[in-house]
This record gives structure tokens, sequence and C-alpha cells, in this order.
């Protein structure tokens, strides 16, 4: 009997911890009221004092190594008592261990400027566990710091040296201590089980890494081949501009030699039968060649995903219970995102439409869309994702447009939601991509949103990198309407206020959205007098003196478009055009990132719960989707003048092509010509008469030749070097020509 009691006590006393560890402190008053009014003995934790008391030590030590800048104390503690899952998965813990080792790298030069002993420990820092955080644009301009040879002058670090930032990372430094010494002491409770849900959840981490492996000696291996394919292509090119020279020079080249570069050109494979077959004489055959090797592959067929029972679908969504609802939106959000692109997500999405998955066209009765008011927070969460992924297809964004109140639903989510919540990042960013559309531009410009993003703007180190990259692309968005440049206006100075201090932003990547802004609002009179008291133009030019071309071009032009006279009097954009869509896909791989709901064991999930429980008959509708028309890539010169997405700007900026993944739609400035001609003027390029005609002919016709141009004459060669051949160039010229050949490649064999 007695192990009996000092079992329950036991068992009463882990529970108390267990409530006590989660802060639940009502249902520890009532849970010790029960248990004294049933006589219930209720063991005490064991060793809790001793615990506790152990924490305070390490704690101080820690704080004192801080101040006197041991840091070999300080690392050796840090090791041993913070959770290793902590420092490898928690990003705030990252970000503190990265300023830390900056701490006590520069300890020394606070004291004395020339003692750089430790600079290089943090060299090795950067080399080793800082490597992971070279991608963030945040940490970014540290890594220059082992190479700068005075820092505390230099204007990039002059922070690390101020009397405010030690105290500011040491309460840093206490309020992580507090929660991460505090989590580690795991109750007695959490850690008995053992049951057949923890044995499930290792062999789902035991498949997802192996899943990881598979994947990572699959990118190693593409990434060899990418390297030494690059290797090889800088060596020929290497010989074809030592070519190139020989020719100015008036050396033949052979077809033996011609034949060995366009053997090296092709993979291994390919090169026996090309040297067979290829009739190197017949000019425009080995190009011809290289083009059809890169050109996209046509794909095999697709088997169509299986039909739904959609009435009963949209019936369960709406009524069922609350983990099937989550259940399901997750299941039809993957069967968009996880479709293949092309035959097999067009026909999905056609399904969903058809089908009027979301009823925007029964306005009596509950639907989907009613969930994003939901008291539960995954439901919510889902239904905003499941929108989003909406958002980013086309035939999406139009059949969203079709549901009159999703924006009045949408921003109320937006101004209701936590600030990071995954739900409010979801509702950004379909908003974001709806904004391409013209009808919801016009109806966000209504609604207010404007104001609300510039308030939203005011405080940009409270909002995380990708909400405001996608906060300045949907304020540029509507800025680019002639009603949301009046809207701006109306409360001019709080709008320039706000896009400048976002200029010295150090999130580089909203810049462009900034930028079109700017350069779209200050196309209005009014707008232009409240920059001039504002001295913008002044603080446009502090920021032109940044090492960066491509900005100070924007820079350059949004000065004159301050400056100038010609201002927008023509008619209202609003109602001239239809819809003026991007009409390209935009899906990411962000919708189905941090899951928070996952199914238990031998819980249909996903496509099996479709297919299970919700399987129908030729539901499916396939419809040819239109073809999109390649519009101007923008130029990195210029704002931009045309509705973007984040994503698509991306691909675009990084050289993926246009035809490839995205086309912007054109701007109603931009298809009117609205703005100061002068602004579009480009430095006159020297062209032959016929390559500049060819040229011409290509922008008249719509398209633009890239491929290249040869004289319709034969080259007339003089005897001797300087003479003057009758196409009227010298020799001379020629001369210099080679020795460009030359420059370029030496510079690539370096």
């Amino acid at each position: 009997m007695g192990d009996v009691l000092a079992t329950e006590a036991d068992l009463l006393g882990m529970i108390k911890e267990y409530l006590t560890f989660e802060e639940f402190e009502e249902t520890v008053q009532v849970f010790d009221k029960e248990c004294k009014r049933k006589g219930k003995l209720v063991s005490k934790p064991r060793g809790n004092a001793l615990r506790d008391s152990k924490t305070r030590v390490i704690q101080k030590d820690l704080l004192s190594s801080f101040d006197d800048g041991d840091h070999k104390v300080f690392f050796e503690l840090w090791t041993e008592n913070i959770p290793s899952e902590v420092k490898h998965t928690d990003t705030e813990a990252q970000s503190l261990e990265f300023y830390l080792h900056i701490h006590f790298s520069i300890y020394p030069l606070r004291r004395h400027p020339n003692r750089r002993e430790r600079i290089s420990l943090f060299k090795q820092y950067l080399e080793t566990r800082g490597a992971a955080l070279s991608q963030t644009t945040e940490f970014l301009p540290y890594y220059a710091l082992p190479f700068v040879p005075n820092p505390t002058v230099h204007p990039s670090f002059k922070d690390l040296f101020q009397d405010s930032w030690i105290p500011q990372l040491k309460s840093k430094l206490e309020k992580f201590l507090l929660q991460s010494l505090k989590s580690s002491k795991t109750p007695r409770l959490s850690t008995k089980g053992n049951g057949p849900n923890n044995a499930c959840a290792v062999q789902q981490l035991q498949l997802q890494l192996a899943e990881s492996d598979r994947r990572i000696t699959s990118y190693v291996r593409k990434f060899n081949k990418t390297q030494a394919d690059y290797r090889n292509l800088i060596g020929i090119t290497a010989e074809l501009v030592d070519t190139l020279e020989a020719t100015v020079s008036g050396k033949m080249i052979s077809l033996e030699y011609l034949q060995s570069v366009y053997v090296r050109l092709f993979s291994s494979q390919m090169r026996q039968r090309m040297v067979q077959s290829t009739d190197f004489t017949r000019p425009g055959t080995a190009s011809s060649m290289l083009r059809a090797s890169i050109a996209p592959q046509r794909p095999k067929d697709v088997p169509m995903l299986p039909s739904l029972d959609y009435e009963k679908l949209k019936k369960d969504l709406v009524e069922g219970p609350l983990r099937l609802r989550c259940l399901l939106l997750q299941a039809l959000r993957w069967r968009l995102t996880r479709s293949l692109p092309g035959e097999q997500r067009d026909t999905v999405l056609q399904g969903f439409i058809s089908n009027d998955l979301l009823k925007c066209y029964n306005t009596n009765q509950k639907t989907v869309l009613d969930m994003m008011r939901s008291n539960n927070e995954v439901v919510r969460q889902y239904t905003a994702r499941l929108i989003n992924a909406f958002a980013s297809l086309a035939e999406g964004r139009a059949y969203l447009s079709q549901i009159p109140k999703l924006l009045k639903v949408l921003t109320e989510a937006l101004k209701t939601e936590d600030k990071e919540s995954l739900t409010r990042k979801n509702v950004l960013v379909a908003l974001q991509k709806l904004s391409l559309r013209r009808s919801q531009q016009t109806a966000m410009i209504d609604d207010g949103l404007i104001g609300w993003l510039v308030d939203e703007l005011q405080d940009p180190d409270c909002l995380s990198d990708y909400t405001l990259e996608y906060s300045t692309a949907l304020l540029m968005n509507l800025c680019l309407r002639t009603k949301g440049k009046r809207k701006c206006a109306e409360i001019a100075k709080h709008v320039l206020k706000v896009l400048t201090d976002l200029l010295g932003h150090e999130n580089h990547e909203i810049r462009p959205y900034v930028n079109g802004a700017l350069y779209s609002i200050l196309s209005v009179a009014s707008v232009q007098q409240e920059a001039r008291e504002m001295s913008v133009e002044e603080i446009l030019r502090c920021y032109n003196k940044e090492e960066n071309p491509d900005l100070n071009r924007q820079i350059e032009f949004i000065i004159k478009q301050l400056n100038s006279g010609l201002l927008y009097k023509g008619p209202e954009s609003d109602d001239e055009e239809d819809e003026d869509d991007n009409d390209e896909d935009l899906m990411e791989i962000d919708l189905d990132k941090e899951e928070v709901f996952q199914p238990q064991q031998r819980e249909l999930s996903g496509e099996s719960l479709l297919t299970t429980e919700y399987l129908g008959i030729m539901t499916n509708m396939t419809k040819v989707k239109r073809k999109s028309t390649p519009l101007p890539q923008p130029n990195d010169d210029e704002p931009l003048q045309r509705p973007v997405t984040p994503s698509s700007y991306r691909n675009v900026s990084t050289g993926i092509t246009a035809k490839q993944y995205v086309t912007f739609p054109f701007s109603p400035l931009i298809s009117r010509g609205d703005y100061a001609p002068e602004l579009l003027s480009k430095p006159k390029i020297p062209r032959t008469p016929d390559t500049t005609d060819n040229q011409n002919r290509a922008h008249r016709d719509g398209r633009l030749n890239l491929a290249p141009q040869f004289s319709q004459s034969e080259p007339q060669q003089s005897n001797r070097p300087g003479s003057t051949s009758s196409t009227g160039r010298r020799g001379g010229e020629g001369e210099g020509g080679g020795k460009h050949l030359l420059m370029m490649g030496n510079q690539l064999r370096k």
C-alpha cells in the first residue's frame, strides 16, 4: 500500500511540476486545493533547489566572462550548457552567437586599436559555424570585418564601437539565458514518453533524414558537373578569344581546329556521333546544334489526378469536424502545390474552379472563405494558405477576383492577425499577388490599404524580411495607379518620409519596390512640391554615393522625375483598359513550409484522404491554358514601372528569362507613355549600319533578335597593316581591337 501511495504522490508531483513549468498558474492553484481537499499527497520536485542554484551560477559565470572579454571561458560554458537543438535550430540563438563572436573579437580593439590577435578567431568562426549565415543580409557586411585594417574608424562598423552597443547585446544575452537555461529543465513528465507515438516520430525523422541525404548527394553531383562544365567553357572561351585575335591579324583558322573546339562543347555521350554527322564546312551547323542541346525537352505524358466529389468536399469543409477541415484544407492545397506544372496542375485548378470550390457564386450559404473568421488559428492559417495557392496561379487570381467579399475578409485578417503569424504572412502574399489585377488594385486603394501599408512600414525593424519585402512590393503596385498616386498625395509628407527611410534599410531586396513607388508618386505636382520642401533630393544624393551602380542609376531617374515639369495630365487610367494581369504562374515553395498540423498515425491525409473518401466521377474539366505573351523585362537602370511580385522579380533579376518563368504585365504608364520622354533615353551605342537596321526592324516587329548579325558584303583586306580599306576602317583600329581581345583572353584565363 505504501508503494502505491508513493507512486501516486510522485505522479501528482510530476503533474504539478509540468503545470508549473508550462506556467498554468491558475490550474496549479486549483490542483493544490483539490489535492488537499481529497487528502492526496504531492511529492516535491527532486533536486529543484540544487538545479536552480547551479543555473544561477552558470548564468553569472557567462555574464561575468562576457564583461571581462574572456572568450575561452564563455564559449566553454556556452557549449556545455546551451542545448544543442537550440544552438542549431533557433535563429535567435544563431544570431546572438554571431554577435557574441564579434564582441569578443573586437574587445581588445576598444582599448588598443592595433591589437588584432582575436580577429583571426572571428575569421575561423566565419569559415566554420558562421558560414551558414553568409546568405543572410543582416550579417553579410560583417564578413568583411577580418579584412579591414582599422575597423574602429570604418563607417560600416562604427556602431560596434558605440558605448550603447555592449549594453544592448548584454541585455539580449540575459534574456536568452533566462529562457534557454529554463527550457533545459525538462519536467519529468515530458521524459516519460516511450510509447508508439514516440517510436513513430523517430521513424518519421529517420525517413526524412534519409531523404535529405539522398537530395544532398544528388545536389553535390549536379554541382560538381556544373562546376566542371563552367571550367570547360571558360577554357574554350579563352581559346576562342585567341582565335578572334588571330583573325584580326589576318591568320586563317583551320577546320580541324574548329572541329576540336566543337567536340569539347558537347557532352561525352554526343561527341562521337557529332563528329561523324556534322558538316563543319557549312556555317551555322555547330551553333544550331548548341542551341538544340539546351532547348527545353518535350514533357513526358503525365497522368491526371483522380476526379473528386466536390459537393461532399464543400459540405465537409464548412460543416465537418475541426480536425477534418484542417486535413481537407491541407490536402486541397497540396493537390495544387505538389501537382506537376503544366497540364496536371491546370486540370487540378480547373476542377476547383469549375466546381466552385470556394463557392464564390453562392452568396447565401456559408463558404470556405468564411473560415478566415474561425476561432481556431490553424483553420484560419490553412484557409489563408489555400487562398494564397489560388492566387499563385493566373487562372486562380481570375477566379478569386469574382468573389465580392474576398478583399474585405483578407484586409480584415491582415489588420487583426498577429504581426508575424503564418496566417498574416499568407494573407499579405495573397493580396500582393492579387494586386497584379487592375480590379483588385482599385478595390484595395478604395479600402484604404495604401495608408495602412505606409503606417505599417513606418517601423520596418519590427517586420521580418519576408513581410517587409511583400509589403513594399504591394505598396508599389498600388502606387502605380493614378488613383493610388492621388491617395499618396493626400498624405505626401508621411509617404515620402517612410519611403526615403526605407532606402537606408539593411534589407536591399526592398529597394527596387521603394524606388518604383517613389518614381511613380513623384509624377504628381503636389508630391513634388512636398518633396522639395523636405529636401528629398539631398536625401537621395546621400544614397547615390553608395557603391551600387544599379541603385545609383535608379536614384538619378527618381531625381529627374522630381525635377521634371512634365507631370501626368492624361485621363484617369483606372477605367481605360481591361484586366492587366501577369498571366504567368507564381507558385512558391514557401506555401508548404512550416506545417503546423501533422496527421496522426494511420490517419488519412493529403491525396490519400481525397481519393479514399471523396472520389468523384468526371469532375475534372480540362481547359487549354492561354499562352502568355512575353513582355519586356525590367531594366535595372530604371525604377520599376509595372506591377510585379517579389518571387517573379527575383527570377528575372537573377537572370532567369521571362519566357521561362514570369512575364510582367504592362503598367498603364508604359502603355500610354505618360512620363517624360527624356527619362527613357539610353546612351547611344555605336553599331554598324546593317546591324542597326536589323535591330530596328526587329523592334518594329515586336521582337528582339539575339542571333549573331552578319554583314552581306565580304570583308576586304589590305596588303599593308596601316592602309585604309574600302570600308573606311583603318588597320590601326583592327590592331586596337586585337589588343582589346588579348586583354579579354588574359582576363578569362585568370
